[in-house]
């Protein structure tokens, strides 16, 4: 059996576009590595991450659409002086978790919530805590361990 390219979908919430950049970075590079393919699209807020997702899935079902094995889900939450950020936080990953299990979509999470900006860069750097790489490592082995369980090649 000829074993199909593996094709991700990147999306990014750039509301810290610097941030998002280095997170972008090391996703990049971990996909390059396992020598898969991506697209890369973009939303606002780290709160749009599930439902841009959602669109993309159900968008691979139709005769034009594009199928991804994976989804990778980055963005920075920095919390400020209420507690929005905690609910973007819970919002996003509950989306999230709701889309892998519900429909078993492998997806790699790469949201960094922080208290402060210097902690995100630590965590999004490639050379330090390569958070991008890190999801996007994550995504590839659910995507491979699907292919294995359906009697696949990874």
């Amino acid at each position: 059996m000829v074993e199909d390219k593996i094709r991700l979908l990147i999306v990014e919430a750039r509301r810290y576009s610097g941030l998002s950049d280095a997170l972008l970075q090391g996703a990049a590079q971990a996909i390059d590595a396992q020598g898969a393919e991506y697209d890369v699209i973009t939303v606002s807020e780290a709160m749009q991450i599930p439902t841009a997702i959602a669109l993309a899935e159900e968008a691979g079902h139709r005769p034009v659409g594009v199928r991804y094995d994976g989804f990778v889900a980055l963005g920075v939450i920095i919390r400020g002086e209420t507690y929005h950020s905690e609910v973007m936080a819970n919002e996003t990953a509950r989306g999230l978790n709701d889309l892998s299990f519900g429909k078993r979509l492998a997806i790699g999470y790469g949201v960094v919530n922080v208290d402060e900006e210097d902690q995100a860069w630590t965590r999004a750097r490639a050379s330090e805590g390569d958070r991008g790489g890190k999801a996007a490592q994550q995504c590839l082995e659910i995507v491979g361990l699907k292919r294995q369980l359906a009697g696949q090649s990874r």
